[in-house]
């Protein structure tokens, strides 16, 4: 299925999703080249919400960039199977070996602002991230490490400390809210 064929069936959460969706659908019908870095404008992210089997922690990195703790997740950089890319960014920045996701569907959508900044030597542009979020599990006894050129520090949190401990409120107040707040869609496993 393409990414376009997801984001008519996702479901959107609220106003934000809505519209964010719009907008991604929008640009993938337009034709734009999204899927590679070479859109300098805005271009395709995958990002991971990684929660434990009880849906009681978050596995959070704190992110160089962004001087926060924040979801893991990268650039698409030529892949059209953005589940794949949320699954390989989150091993690559937590040191997980195994990560599965809780649904193969799409969890969150978001349009993020990304500041100019400055990224192995070179500036990089102020640009839009058109990100798709997914759900995925591990266990959080299972050993992580940082990624020292993407991140200071990986750990897992509680829930709510995952939200209090990021320094960014747009992404407290409507990304990792909303991300917590959607896990009553997906109990756990016996849970029912």
């Amino acid at each position: 299925m393409t990414l376009e064929e997801e984001l008519k069936r996702y479901q959107p959460w609220n106003e934000q999703e809505e519209r964010d969706r719009a907008e991604l659908l929008r640009r993938l019908r337009g034709g734009e080249g999204l899927y590679t870095r070479d859109n300098a404008a805005g271009h395709l992210t995958a990002s991971a919400w990684v929660v434990s089997p009880d849906r009681r922690q978050v596995l959070m990195a704190y992110h160089n960039i962004y001087d926060s703790w924040s979801w893991l997740g990268g650039h698409a950089d030529g892949d059209r199977d953005l589940l794949a890319v949320a699954e390989r960014e989150v091993r690559e920045e937590s040191g997980l070996t195994a990560v599965r996701p809780v649904s193969p569907r799409i969890y969150s959508v978001e349009i993020l602002t990304v500041d100019g900044h400055e990224k192995r030597g070179a500036y990089v542009s102020s640009h839009l991230h058109l990100n798709v979020t997914y759900l995925l599990e591990a266990d959080p006894t299972a050993p992580v490490r940082r990624k020292p050129d993407e991140n200071r520090a990986v750990a897992w949190f509680g829930l709510e400390e995952a939200v209090a401990a990021s320094s960014e409120p747009w992404f407290r107040e409507r990304v990792y809210k909303k991300l917590n707040a959607k896990l009553a869609l997906f109990p756990p496993e016996g849970a029912l």
